[in-house]
């Protein structure tokens, strides 16, 4: 009996191991699809239109890029679930920053026409199809030291370029958030709101400056951790 107890728990353990493996490359391989298409559909109408495709980059794409980004709220709790080996924080804010800047955009319209939108699309699918290839190999396992190097050294300068580029539409955003604010407060009655959510940006900028300087320095001892953990791996073999 005993013995059997011990082939069902060991059964359960490879069906819930296998699960999370095919769950881990389901999610991975639709992130990188997702933003591939993206990325390739930017690229195509820029060539196809010139610059007039920049102020048609969020009503062709926008859909996609937002359930991208809301799907990746399920990091968190994958590396809360150790199903993925990450810092959590940092994940955590820049799933949080860049749906929060997402949100934004689609309450402004007139935002989802400016260049600056364009090219924080560009750089957010640049980074992650820098990210989840990287990922699709280590579930795989068979992961590559050029992919290692590229997901944790050139990731953190466009990380950093796109926080700029965050700061810079924040910054754009704020005339356009008065009359949304207007609006919002005649319906509530009240003058607060109209107060409050413009104030409310701009003490975003100076937290979003600060959420990204502990990131990058997070991220900075994550890159560390992950090449020495490479170079000991290949000192053994």
């Amino acid at each position: 009996m005993r013995g059997f107890s011990h082939l069902q728990q060991k059964d359960q353990g490879t069906r819930m191991l296998s699960f999370r493996l095919v769950y881990t490359f389901s999610y991975n391989l639709f992130q990188f699809s997702g933003h591939t298409w993206i990325l390739a559909n930017t690229i195509a109408r820029f060539l196809t239109f010139g610059q007039d495709a920049l102020a048609d980059t969020f009503y062709s794409v926008g859909l996609v890029m937002s359930l991208c980004q809301l799907l990746s709220i399920l990091e968190l709790f994958h590396i809360a679930d150790g199903i993925e080996k990450a810092r959590l924080l940092p994940r955590f804010v820049q799933v949080l920053e860049k749906n929060l800047l997402l949100i934004l955009v689609i309450l402004l319209e007139e935002m989802q026409s400016t260049p600056v939108v364009c090219a924080l699309f560009f750089l957010w699918n640049i980074m992650d199809l820098l990210r989840y290839p990287h990922e699709l190999l280590c579930v795989m396992d068979t992961p590559s030291i050029a992919m290692l190097w590229i997901r944790y050294t050139l990731w953190i300068p466009l990380y950093i370029l796109s926080v700029i580029i965050e700061g810079v539409t924040v910054y754009q955003a704020l005339p356009y958030i008065e009359p949304l604010a207007s609006s919002l407060s005649s319906l509530n009655s009240t003058a607060s709101v109209y107060v409050h959510l413009p104030f409310i940006l701009m003490v975003y900028l100076p937290i979003l400056t600060l959420g990204a300087s502990v990131t990058v320095w997070q991220l900075l001892k994550e890159r560390q951790h992950h090449l020495e953990k490479w170079s000991k791996k290949m000192k053994r073999e």
